[in-house]
């Protein structure tokens, strides 16, 4: 019986959460089948791993790899009528036009790839494109389940990201990271390559139960003041 295995980066990130996910389905249903808002959907993987770049040409018309600078990424938003900051770089662009124009299509189980630099302060650099990153997160009746990736373990790099997101936190982005001197530090002593996943449970069991309001599956709910 297997007890121990290394995960290393987001493509095996990827093959975890798809274990995880027949799993839990044949342990809660007996199937991988389930049945949700009208949609029948099949959760056995694998799962098709499509890049947000490539989503976002065929829902959205538009290829974001070819456009070079921020200024005609905003053009673009605003084409497409999907609204953006002023000073919005071209990944959160590529991130607004993707949750605006693609999401609502994801219904069978998807994983969404390569996403952009300046979204992922903690995400190590792509390998063939440095404006991406190594990571996904995977959609299920348009709902997203899973973010994960490989894990930046470059103590130059991350702090450099933590001082853009400094700088975009002190510009008015409320999303935008800290400074986390403690976390470079540590990396400064050494850390193997790594793969990080986190799961939204409460989405999953959503799913495996059919149920399209998350009260109907929390233990505890918040009640409302007498």
């Amino acid at each position: 019986m297997e007890v121990y295995r290394q995960y290393n980066d987001y493509t095996d990130m990827m093959t975890l959460f798809e274990e995880i996910v027949e799993a839990a389905a044949m342990k809660a249903n007996g199937t991988t089948e389930v049945e949700i808002d009208g949609n029948k959907i099949n959760l056995k993987g694998p799962f098709p791993r499509r890049t947000m770049a490539d989503l976002i040409k065929e829902y959205a018309g538009v290829d974001f790899l070819a456009i070079e600078t921020d200024e005609e990424a905003r053009k673009v938003c605003d084409e497409l009528n999907v609204p953006v900051a002023d000073d919005a770089d071209w990944g959160h662009c590529m991130a607004a036009v993707f949750e605006e124009k693609c999401e609502k299509h994801l219904i069978q189980p998807t994983h969404v790839i390569d996403h952009p630099k300046s979204i992922s302060p903690l995400t190590k650099e792509h390998r063939e494109d440095p404006r991406l990153v190594e990571r996904f997160e995977t959609f299920i009746n348009t709902w997203e389940m899973c973010n994960a990736y490989s894990e930046l373990t470059n103590p130059i790099d991350q702090k450099e990201r933590f001082e853009e997101q400094v700088k975009a936190r002190d510009a008015g982005d409320d999303e935008a990271d800290m400074m986390d001197e403690d976390f470079v530090t540590a990396l400064e002593h050494g850390m193997p390559p790594t793969g990080g996943l986190g799961v939204g449970i409460d989405r999953l069991i959503m799913i495996l139960t059919s149920s399209l309001s998350i009260r109907d599956i929390i233990a505890f709910p918040t009640m409302r003041k007498k």
